[in-house]
């Protein structure tokens, strides 16, 4: 997945190429995880990951997903639709290190402003990153809501969420 996350970055793959590495990956591990868990080998951090509420996409957030788990890095993927209050609460019973929020439409944008500010609410804001990404979104975008990070693509979410890990 790395070398196709470099491909994709390059424009030298594109989604199709992405999903059908994704899928051979994921059949991959279905094999390998037993023998993983047997040794003793251990994820390099948890994320959480979803499409914010009132924004039902789902293809670069599933994209984020198996990028994310290619690093390494096990994935609560909350599905799309999903409210501030439940990215940290599944951040905060799952004691993951980044929050990966994703929009499309830019009538949803600001519920990722609502996950920061309910992490400050709650007083959870230093335990864990918060990472944006979707059309949409810009770095002073990130900025002004004061998210840790934006992604421009899948493999860079990655790249920085693992940044993110412990």
């Amino acid at each position: 997945m790395d070398v196709v996350a470099v491909k994709f970055k390059n424009n030298e793959v594109f989604v199709p190429e992405v999903l059908i590495a994704a899928r051979a990956m994921n059949g991959g591990l279905a094999i390998l995880k037993p023998y993983l868990a047997e040794s003793g080998v251990e994820a390099k951090g948890t994320a959480i990951l979803g499409t914010v509420k009132g924004d039902l996409h789902d293809i670069g957030k599933n994209m984020v997903k198996m990028m994310l788990e290619g690093k390494g890095i096990n994935v609560i993927d909350l599905g799309v639709d999903v409210s501030a209050e439940a990215f940290v609460d599944a951040a905060v019973e799952n004691n993951a290190d980044v929050i990966c929020c994703s929009a499309l439409l830019t009538t949803t944008m600001d519920e990722m402003k609502n996950v920061v500010s309910i992490a400050v609410e709650k007083g959870v804001r230093d335990k864990f990153k918060i990472l944006v990404g979707g059309a949409p979104i810009t770095q002073s975008f990130c900025d002004a809501i004061g998210a840790d990070a934006y992604a421009e693509d899948a493999a860079t979410a990655a790249d920085v969420a693992l940044t993110f890990c412990k």
